[in-house]
């Protein structure tokens, strides 16, 4: 696996991850939706790990070359 994304990718990643994962745990406001906060675990391992598989199939890459 090579990297395909970018340092501001990453750091876009990162914070949606982390502000999805905050309204999981804290659930606020408090809806029955709290569940969708989950979802922040994908973002922000792309983000860690530095690979997107969605980005593999459309040709996307945006960090930069050697």
């Amino acid at each position: 696996m090579t990297k395909n994304m970018g340092s501001v990718d990453r750091i876009f990643r990162i914070i949606l991850g982390i502000a999805l994962l905050l309204f999981a745990f804290t659930g606020v406001p408090a809806t029955t939706f709290n569940w969708i906060g989950w979802v922040g675990i994908v973002p922000l391992a792309t983000a860690l790990i530095g690979w997107c598989p969605l980005y593999v199939p459309f040709g996307i890459k945006t960090c930069r070359t050697a």
